[in-house]
């Protein structure tokens, strides 16, 4: 039952990463392909965020298994044979524990491990490729803002580079605005720095000391734009980032350092232990919720939609316990509610099936 349990799941959960990864990837292509950024970097942005997809979905596909798998054995009279067998429901758990124990400990990997460092990379990675000249500058039709007090637009940039009736305003220095437009002009990198050349075009200096607007053609100049597409510092951590360990031992610091309240970094420090029991959970409520109902030749079509109600009930709950933890840190301990609340329905489902169990006696089915 076990290896059934592991290839099924397997397989649920290559479908669903697939699913929730096509599905980012889309809007992360229009992103980065349509702003002239290379499929190199496509790939490595989504490859980044497969970790946290697949940490996502493996509650979810350790549900399905069990609820496949038990369904499965259960038209086949495999359930039958085994209880006649003297084999209890809560005996026949044991393999649907173990397949939530050892998806749990991959989950915890996930959760502890790769997707704080992938999410930190992803980080990075962001910052760099906002701080790049394609993203801050070069782009069509656009009044961009590349920071404070600057504004800068291009009509059109040919395939070999070339900018056409570019539009630079700089009101930085106090008192004083440049605005330069030139028909053509180009990004050049060098050792110095980034420079924008423009050639054929207007300067304009307005000072607002004295109301003068003083105005120079020129057929080549060249403007210092470093400052504009430097990648600069790093950027600050977030919470999803930081190591398990440092949140729990260094809440009150790591809350000041990610602008966070203590109670929303003990929640994301303890939401990374319950994630993977709610695998367990998960696999638990779909065997029991089969297991617990009687014989009828229509299947069991109610009984999984039933388990489907109750995997939501217990999202409902960690949904209801999120604003209080995240308001008062001391109420750390409701984040493993919906755990608990799950393993009782689990174990109610169990004890109902257990009811009519009689060891060494094949349940009779019903006869029309």
């Amino acid at each position: 039952m076990l290896s059934q349990l592991m290839v099924v799941f397997s397989f649920f959960a290559l479908v669903l990463v697939m699913v929730y990864w096509v599905n980012a990837s889309v809007s992360l292509f229009d992103d980065l392909i349509t702003d002239g950024h290379s499929a190199g970097i496509f790939l490595e942005f989504t490859l980044l965020s497969l970790p946290a997809v697949i940490a996502m979905v493996m509650p979810m596909a350790a549900f399905g298994a069990a609820v496949y798998v038990t369904n499965r054995m259960s038209n086949e009279s495999e359930l039958t044979v085994l209880k006649a067998a003297g084999l209890s429901p809560w005996r026949l758990a044991r393999p649907v524990l173990v397949f939530g124990v050892i998806v749990a400990l991959m989950a915890s990997v996930l959760a502890h491990v790769l997707v704080p460092s992938a999410s930190g990379t992803l980080r990075q990675r962001e910052s760099e490729i906002s701080a790049s000249v394609s993203a801050r500058l070069l782009h069509e039709g656009t009044f961009l803002h590349p920071t404070r007090g600057v504004t800068f637009y291009i009509r059109q940039i040919t395939p070999a580079g070339e900018l056409r009736d570019v539009y630079l305003s700089d009101r930085r220095s106090a008192g004083r605005v440049m605005t330069y437009t030139a028909e053509r002009a180009y990004v050049l990198r060098d050792d110095e720095g980034t420079r924008l050349t423009m050639r054929t075009g207007l300067a304009q200096e307005y000072r607002e000391d004295d109301a003068t607007l003083s105005m120079t053609n020129f057929t080549d100049l060249t403007y210092d734009i470093s400052d504009l597409v430097s990648i600069g510092s790093t950027p600050r951590r977030r919470a999803r980032q930081i190591p398990t360990w440092e949140l729990l031992t260094q809440t009150d610091a790591v809350a000041t350092e990610v602008d966070d309240s203590p109670g929303e970094v003990l929640q994301e420090a303890h939401g990374r232990f319950e994630q993977p029991l709610l695998c367990i959970v998960a696999a638990l409520i779909g065997y029991a919720s089969l297991m617990s109902a009687n014989f009828s030749r229509f299947g069991v079509t109610r009984q999984i939609v039933g388990a489907i109600f109750l995997l939501v009930l217990v999202k409902l709950v960690e949904s209801a316990v999120n604003t209080p933890v995240r308001a008062n840190a001391a109420l750390w301990p409701l984040v493993y509610l919906p755990s608990l609340t799950g393993i009782v329905i689990a174990g109610g489902l169990l004890a109902r099936a257990s009811r009519n169990f009689r060891p060494g006696c094949a349940p009779r089915e019903a006869t029309t």
